[in-house]
């Protein structure tokens, strides 16, 4: 594989972990919002899901964001008789957010940008030091 088809690669790769590290940020900015109204959902976890896509001016496959789907577990529930969203019993449904299962997702999701970058940065050093052999 050449280094143009090397660095496009490792671009779609941290494009893809970008629009990741994107939702988990939105799903940890609302992990505690909840209905406003007696049996109102809260926010629901969203998840980015992956698609290989043929690149045809260089025939290689690229990862690419394909859509944003909701998680459908089941809501958490807090006693909170006081909130304008609780039930007859005091309860409030609560959104399906672990914020532990997000920040390690958010850190898997790091090292993956991380791991590309990384790439980048080898490919345009060989590239560097090939322009630097044909000066020589």
């Amino acid at each position: 594989m050449d280094l143009t088809k090397t660095l496009k690669v490792s671009a779609a790769g941290m494009e893809a972990q970008n629009a990741r590290m994107r939702t988990i940020a939105e799903n940890l900015a609302n992990a505690d919002s909840l209905g406003d109204a007696p049996g109102a959902d809260p926010y629901r976890r969203k998840m980015v899901t992956f698609k290989n896509v043929l690149d045809k001016t260089t025939g290689v496959q690229l990862v690419r964001p394909d859509r944003v789907v909701r998680d459908q577990s089941e809501f958490q529930k807090r006693f909170d008789p006081n909130h304008p969203g609780a039930d007859a019993d005091g309860y409030v449904l609560a959104p399906n957010v672990n914020s532990l299962i997000e920040v390690m997702d958010m850190r898997q999701a790091q090292r993956s940008y991380e791991a590309n970058l990384n790439v980048i940065e080898a490919a345009k050093t060989m590239l560097l030091r090939t322009i630097d052999l044909l000066r020589g």
